[in-house]
């Protein structure tokens, strides 16, 4: 997971392939988009990258235009785990 990032404002067209292949070049794989339950794209996603290439990565691909937006980079964080919510 070191070398995993975070992919964001991405376009609701963009596939996982397309994903991998636009970080290519950092050594690209595992591209993963979550989506919703109706099987829409979330506008995010995660993709992992050669260690030694993470931070150029980030610097070089951080606001590049992809599929017509602006994308966000960073490198993952674990989840966060939030409380439960309760309709009672």
């Amino acid at each position: 997971m070191e070398n995993r990032l975070f992919v964001g404002n991405l376009s609701f067209q963009i596939t996982e392939h397309d994903l991998e292949e636009a970080f290519k070049e950092f050594g690209g794989a595992n591209g993963n988009i979550p989506v919703t339950e109706a099987g829409r794209s979330r506008g995010f996603g995660f993709v992992d990258v050669d260690e030694d290439k993470l931070e150029e990565a980030i610097t070089r691909m951080n606001g590049v235009e992809l599929n017509g937006r602006e994308i966000t980079v960073n490198k993952a964080r674990p989840r966060e785990t939030r409380p439960s919510q309760s309709w009672g």
